[in-house]
């Protein structure tokens, strides 16, 4: 088997092995096979006198025949042969070509009169729901994109700025007669605004196939089939090359937390628990009504890891966005007592899930240079991102779900009452060196009659734009990655809705318009300032100024560059009274400028800024800095100060 990454410019028949040789069948039943959708699934055409061999793995099963339009959906009239005691059955069908339509039939040994008809685990393509059938389907993709691929590793460091669009496929635009775009339609307007924005990445909501499109993908049946909604895998192809084109990477939302229990799907798949636990206290999730992986099992592994493997081998994915990592950390997780199994040593860690995730991060590590992973994970589980040799989980980023819950808990206060929450909003000091973290405003904060971030905030029109003005800049000013659900560049007034688009009338609309101008400059200023993103995971790239200003709601803080230790300084007001003529503490003396001001007209704010101000700052010890300088602090806002050249 090969273990590194796939690198040939065209993935092709050349890149499989169709069926399971007997290295192959050890390593899968070790749990240590890395890339089974070499092997396992439909291959068609391997070569011009070689009919397509079908293979899947149902160890429990005493019968399993390829159904499909060729044979008229009987069973029996393609049957599989079982391959020694692995588990795989398998077979070549001729007459079989790219587009036909097939499932696995399946007689189980283990549940008497169980039959089913199975959509392939393997299988690349599926049938666009409701219909649920596998296509036979080939991956042949001729790639553009080598310099960016040997460029990302630098690109995505730690050191490096990192601002995420999270996407929503089939609702971020549609087309007039109300349907979503396809992956060549998006891959015609979604890179060039994103790279208009100025973000660095842009995160896919879950594509891997779904039957149900409510569930926005983390319900995920096909771990290895782009979702036929929005075409083909070389459409998706295609649109990430396209988004390489334009420098901007592409994370993945995966799901290997649970699944659904459809009955086409993985779950009871030869009429065992075959893929999950078969103690409902272990395989089914309270929350999600789905169906929880089994980790302790060494083919679920293979199977888990080569999923990730499949995206980011094929599809140049990366990085990896691990959905609810605190489910599967944690046996209890959204359980009483009584309704969960310890561990060996009685403890409430799912030990199989803590090893297949370091197993998976050890995996993208040696074999997948410069990509990276983000977990999910709102609880205080230690050292998600740490390494992998000092007994971390191995992930490059967290999800700091604190930072994003009280600001904007502090944020939905009427300003008045700001002052009696100060340290809601310095409280992430205590933590927040504690991991490298990524901070979010998802999907998750604008939806199930939470809000959109518009509505969160109290007060008039204005003063809701200007107070999301002032929630972008706090987030990217703070130390961490960044990442904003798409709409809520033009702070738009509605939730999310997944039957729609965004609200794309606002772009003309000067007031939302410069919601959205205003996040163009965060970001080109949080990339072209070293002392904004090198430091994002290191205590050294930040010191507060200005924690314990209560009473009138400001804060300020410097960040500084690790590299030239250059810093800047940035303020914020809290509330609606402008603070004219404020000292703040600033490192040097000498002559400062105002480089973005989220109160500037050109926004849509008041207008009270400093960019006509003669900033020099005096020598005297001040907010513990040996100067200070003299600033109108404006209304709802935020300033950055940085040294004039």
């Amino acid at each position: 088997m090969t273990t590194g990454a796939h690198t040939d410019d065209t993935h092709g028949a050349a890149a499989f092995r169709p069926g399971m040789t007997a290295d192959d069948t050890y390593l899968f039943n070790q749990g240590n096979h890395r890339r089974l959708y070499r092997h396992l699934g439909a291959h068609p055409l391997r070569a011009p006198d070689h009919p397509p061999r079908f293979s899947v793995w149902a160890p429990r099963a005493a019968r399993v025949s390829v159904v499909g339009d060729f044979n008229n959906w009987q069973p029996g009239a393609h049957p599989l042969e079982r391959g020694g005691g692995s588990g795989v059955w398998w077979g070549d069908i001729k007459n079989i070509r790219e587009g036909a339509l097939y499932k696995y039939h399946i007689e189980s040994a283990a549940h008497q009169g169980y039959r089913v008809d199975k959509t392939d685990p393997f299988g690349f393509r599926q049938e666009p729901a409701p219909r649920t059938a596998s296509i036979v389907h080939t991956l042949d993709y001729t790639w553009n994109d080598h310099d960016w691929m040997r460029a990302r590793a630098q690109r995505q460091a730690r050191n490096a700025p990192i601002s995420i669009y999270e996407l929503h496929p089939g609702s971020w635009r549609r087309k007039p007669d109300g349907t979503h775009l396809t992956y060549e339609e998006l891959a015609e307007v979604l890179p060039a605004y994103l790279r208009e924005r100025g973000f660095t990445h842009v995160e896919l909501m879950p594509v891997t196939e779904h039957p149900l499109y409510r569930s926005w993908g983390y319900q995920t049946v096909g771990y290895f089939a782009p979702t036929s909604r929005y075409g083909t895998a070389q459409g998706l192809m295609r649109l990430i090359d396209a988004l390489h084109a334009q420098d901007i990477a592409v994370v993945l939302d995966w799901v290997p937390a649970h699944f659904p229990s459809d009955e086409h799907g993985l779950g009871y798949f030869d009429g065992t628990h075959l893929f999950e636990h078969a103690d409902p206290r272990q395989g089914f999730h309270p929350d999600w009504k789905s169906l929880i992986f089994n980790y302790g099992r060494n083919e679920v592994r293979s199977f888990l890891i080569s999923s990730a493997a499949f995206w980011l081998d094929l599809f140049h994915i990366d990085a990896l966005r691990l959905d609810a990592v605190a489910s599967m950390l944690h046996l209890d997780y959204s359980r009483k007592e009584g309704e969960w199994v310890a561990n060996k040593h009685g403890g409430r860690e799912n030990l199989e899930a803590i090893d297949f995730l370091k197993t998976l991060n050890s995996e993208i590590e040696t074999n997948f240079p410069g990509v990276v992973t983000f977990a999910e994970d709102s609880t205080s589980w230690p050292r998600v991102t740490g390494s992998l040799q000092d007994d971390g989980l191995g992930f490059t980023y967290k999800w700091d779900m604190g930072w994003m819950n009280d600001s904007l808990k502090y944020l939905a206060r009427d300003p008045l009452h700001r002052k009696h929450h100060h340290h809601d909003l310095t409280f992430r000091s205590m933590y927040a060196w504690s991991e490298c973290y990524t901070l979010p405003l998802s999907h998750d904060e604008v939806v199930h009659m939470k809000g959109s971030l518009y509505g969160r905030m109290p007060g008039d029109h204005w003063r809701k734009l200007a107070q999301v003005r002032l929630l972008l800049a706090w987030q990217w000013f703070q130390p961490g990655k960044k990442l904003l659900f798409m709409g809520c560049e033009l702070a738009q007034p509605s939730e999310w809705d997944h039957a729609s688009q965004i609200e794309w009338h606002l772009a003309g609309d000067p007031a939302h318009a410069g919601v959205r101008d205003a996040l163009d400059q965060l970001n080109a200023l949080y990339k072209d300032e070293p002392a904004l993103h090198e430091g994002d995971c290191h205590s050294d790239g930040f010191q507060w100024l200005r924690a314990d200003d209560e009473d009138r709601s400001t804060y300020a803080f410097a960040r500084i560059a690790l590299g030239s230790g250059r810093a800047v300084v940035c303020v914020f007001n809290m509330t609606p009274e402008p603070r004219m003529g404020d000292w703040v503490g600033v490192p040097n003396p000498g002559p400062w400028r105002e480089a973005l001001n989220t109160d500037d007209q050109r926004f849509g704010g008041s207008g009270i800024t400093n960019a006509n101000h003669n900033l020099t700052a005096e020598q005297r010890d001040w907010e513990g800095q040996p100067a200070r300088v003299q600033i109108d602090l404006p209304p709802l806002g935020a300033l950055i100060l940085v040294p004039s050249e």
